[in-house]
């Protein structure tokens, strides 16, 4: 059964400007909690987010070119590979230490991975991707960034693609304070961690709407704090 679509704010678009460059001049560093971010993750939400990750495997069996940002440790893209013998994977992160041990984990399949060290907003890259992945990566973006992500990014997606999206949100009703405040949390851990200045979770479904594309399937999770979401490009690429 196909959901309800979001609610939308006014769109806005991205000013030209230094925000972007600042984001690439400056990158934070992730390098040194590589190696215990999966136990973190585990410490503070158990199998939470990887179940997130994992929601909708079964739906995109059938692709065949993949673009991952920000996999982290590459727990995510070794299950990929290894559940769909016919993608080709391009992984891009920032970190170097991410990076190494995404390499590590999908080592058997390394014939069909390519591996960027790059910021997402500045890496060249060439469509057409039937398939675009950011797990628990656009919410360590700016508003500007994101919005600079997604149209980047739709020029580069085959007509239809995938787009699956894993992240934080604000539930609505008695919870909302309390998750208000764990997420401020964690964002305050991060900055202390690595460096990164984001202090708020942005607003991916207005920009993706506007760019033409459609939610066709949402999943909530820990009280509704986790959202996973499969959106679909338009039918025709942009010209």
């Amino acid at each position: 059964m196909r959901p309800d679509q979001p609610q939308l704010r006014p769109y806005r678009p991205p000013l030209r400007g230094s925000r972007i460059t600042s984001t690439v001049a400056k990158p934070v560093n992730f390098d040194h909690i590589a190696r215990p971010y999966r136990w973190l993750e585990y410490l503070t939400l158990g199998k939470a987010l990887v179940n997130c990750r994992l929601r909708y495997l079964s739906a995109i069996l059938n692709q065949k070119r993949a673009l991952v940002l920000g996999d982290g440790d590459g727990r995510f893209t070794a299950r990929l590979l290894a559940t769909n013998a016919a993608v080709h994977v391009t992984a891009v992160d920032i970190s170097a230490a991410m990076l190494a041990l995404l390499r590590k984990r999908c080592a058997p399949n390394s014939n069909r991975l390519q591996t960027l060290r790059a910021s997402a907003l500045t890496v060249p890259l060439h469509g057409a991707y039937d398939l675009l992945i950011t797990h628990f990566f656009l919410d360590c973006l700016t508003q500007a960034d994101l919005e600079a992500l997604i149209a980047r990014s739709t020029p580069m997606l085959a007509p239809k693609a995938l787009w699956v999206i894993s992240d934080f949100r604000i539930p609505s009703g008695p919870l909302r304070f309390p998750a208000r405040i764990y997420i401020r949390s964690l964002y305050l851990a991060f900055h202390i961690l690595t460096g990164l200045r984001t202090t708020h979770l942005p607003d991916y479904a207005t920009p993706l709407a506007q760019a033409g594309f459609t939610r066709i399937a949402h999943h909530r999770s820990l009280a509704g704090m986790l959202t996973t979401e499969l959106w679909q490009a338009p039918s025709q690429r942009p010209s």
